[in-house]
């Protein structure tokens, strides 16, 4: 008998809402098969609203209210068009996992806060809601993320031991070995400063395929300015955001390292690529098999860098291993969705640093 889920994923990246049909009782004897997936992108002004609420500005609550009314008719579009391409019918699901977009994450104040209106997916959808994933971790003292190692660990675990990276707008990690505790955190941004830097420039979202990167030269000594924050030297559990690393952080310490924009580019990839690398080289000893999903995988320049960091690692995108790396994250949600109604544990305090094992998420019945 099929066991059928949703799961909504939308990241730091800002480009829109993934979501998946995924049946956690396939006769594959896999942990899940994936039915379907469909994107739907953000309107610009919603994107450019969500990125200027990043930060407190005038007459934020009421900006807030409607971005996420936007916000949650994104999310019910993205999941009526996965249901549309399965096949289905929004009786046939058990529940979707909406995470929300992240506003703001202090966890070491104690507080996180995911933009959604669960309630109105529900009434958009006809599909029981799960959502508010990260606060019960955080108030057990946790930092509330990552909270996806436990579903690499169900997909992608096995006898190598295997490292799998998300690199969204932040980059985290989860680090599976053969014999040994699953464990995981953020190493630091991922696409986040590459797409703030390309729009600057040349206009478009994103550096497509890291084309543009590949025309500059690393500037060694913005690269060490860059590399001298602390985030990067601290030991995990640990997790971060836009709340450090966004478009202020950059300018500010671009100062005195004047280079052409590509060459900035080129040092942002050269950044994102060996914060990952050192992170596994330090914390992962032994790994010899990398998989890479989200957006990242995507940027050939990035892709290369970390082969190169990495080698003689393998590294390779979790497609590889039957998962597309788009998908991977929306699957975590619908994951933890079913976790929360079984009443069981979605969180690793070996990852968040919680005080114990805690069951996460907030149920809205259709």
């Amino acid at each position: 008998m099929r066991e059928l889920y949703a799961g909504v994923m939308s990241g730091t990246s800002l480009d829109g809402v993934d979501a998946v049909i995924a049946d956690f009782a396939p006769s594959t004897g896999k942990p899940a098969a994936l039915l379907s997936a469909a994107h739907a992108p953000f309107a610009p002004d919603l994107a450019a609203e969500l990125l200027a609420l990043q930060r407190s500005g005038p007459d934020e609550l009421a900006r807030a209210m409607r971005a996420a009314n936007a916000l949650a008719d994104t999310y019910a579009d993205a999941i009526r068009a996965a249901l549309d391409e399965a096949g289905l019918a929004a009786s046939d699901i058990v529940a979707a996992g909406v995470h929300g977009q992240t506003l703001r994450h202090r966890p070491e104040e104690g507080s996180t806060l995911q933009l959604n209106n669960p309630a109105r997916v529900v009434e958009r959808t006809g599909i029981t809601v799960v959502a508010d994933f990260r606060s019960r971790d955080v108030a057990a003292g946790g930092e509330g993320a990552p909270l996806v190692p436990a579903v690499h660990a169900a997909l992608f675990g096995g006898d190598v031991h295997r490292v799998v990276v998300n690199i969204g707008g932040i980059a985290n990690l989860t680090d599976l070995p053969v014999n040994g505790a699953v464990r995981g955190f953020d190493t630091g941004p991922g696409n986040v400063l590459l797409d703030f830097w390309h729009a600057r420039h040349r206009g478009a979202r994103f550096d497509r395929d890291g084309a543009w990167a590949t025309t500059g030269q690393v500037n060694e000594s913005l690269l060490a300015a860059l590399r001298a924050e602390p985030y990067f030297a601290r030991n995990p559990p640990k997790s971060t955001g836009r709340d450090l690393f966004d478009s202020a952080w950059l300018l500010a310490r671009l100062g005195e390292h004047g280079s052409p924009p590509e060459d900035v580019q080129a040092t942002l990839v050269a950044l994102t690529a060996g914060t990952i690398a050192e992170a596994i080289e330090s914390q992962c000893p032994g790994a010899t098999d990398v998989l890479i999903c989200g957006g990242g995988a995507r940027n050939g320049a990035l892709m290369r860098a970390l082969a190169a960091r990495l080698a003689p690692r393998t590294v390779a995108p979790t497609a590889s291993h039957g998962v597309a790396v788009d998908h991977v994250e929306a699957l975590a949600f619908a994951w933890l969705a079913r976790e929360c109604l079984a009443r069981r544990p979605g969180n690793l305090p070996a990852v968040t640093g919680a005080r114990g094992p805690r069951v996460l998420g907030a149920i809205y019945p259709r």
